[in-house]
Parts: C-alpha cells; structure tokens; sequence
C-alpha cells in the first residue's frame, strides 16, 4: 500500500501516535508532499525547535521508502480539474489541500490526514484518522 502523507498527519507521527506509526510502518512506499515539505518548513521557522524538527524531518526523509512527490504538469492539470469540481460543486477545501489531493491521486496513494473536506473529493481514497 502507497501511502500520502498530510501535515497534520506528520505532525501527529512526531508527537507519538500509535495508530499513524502503525499505517506508515505498514505501507510499502509513503509519498510527501512537496506542499506537505513547504508547510512544514513554514511551521518550524515560526517554532522555538526548528532545528531539531528540521533534523527530524531530515532522518524521517531518509527512511527506505519515502519519497518526495514534487508538483509535475500532470499533477497542475489534475488540481485545476479538482478546483473547478469543487467550486462548482460549491464544496472548496483549502487551496493547499487541493494540491495535496491532487499528488494523491496522481500517484495513486491512499490519503493519510485527520482532515475530513478530503471526502469531498471523488475518487479519493482517503484514511480518516481518529482525533481522540
């Protein structure tokens, strides 16, 4: 299984969650983001340990299997394709959040995020996470 990793669901996997721990080590392959890489970076410059979260994000994206999904013309032509649907369906998530659905869908990644606007999106194939 292909997993894509949203930011609160990294966020989450640092602080110690068992149940994403469990879904990362289970997958074959993790896709991040390259949005998922830009809000990260952009929350450690604001944090007091950006340089430890930077050196963790470091280690995490050495990990056998993870892999770094940049923003390829397919990938713009599938996110102008889901801004239209969804604006048209009067159902909009946050423009990052496009792009991150689009990366999934792209590659074929099953959506790893605590974010349930996901579910609006057809044909995504999303792993609700529990809040608790």
């Amino acid at each position: 299984m292909t997993l894509c990793i949203d930011t609160n669901a990294y966020a989450e996997f640092k602080r110690g969650n068992e149940q994403i721990k469990d879904l990362l080590e289970a997958a074959d392959e993790v896709i991040v983001p390259a949005i998922v890489l830009g809000e990260l970076h952009a929350g450690f410059a604001l944090s007091s340990r950006e340089s430890v979260n930077l050196k963790e994000l470091a280690v995490f994206l050495q990990t056998p299997g993870v892999t770094i999904a940049p923003v390829s013309e397919s990938v713009a032509e599938r996110y102008g394709a889901l801004m239209r649907g969804l604006k048209t369906m009067g159902m909009p998530i946050p423009t990052n959040d496009v792009w991150i659905a689009s990366i999934a869908l792209e590659t074929g990644a099953r959506l790893l995020s605590f974010d349930t606007h996901f579910q609006r999106i057809p044909a995504m194939t999303y792993v609700p996470l529990d809040q608790s």
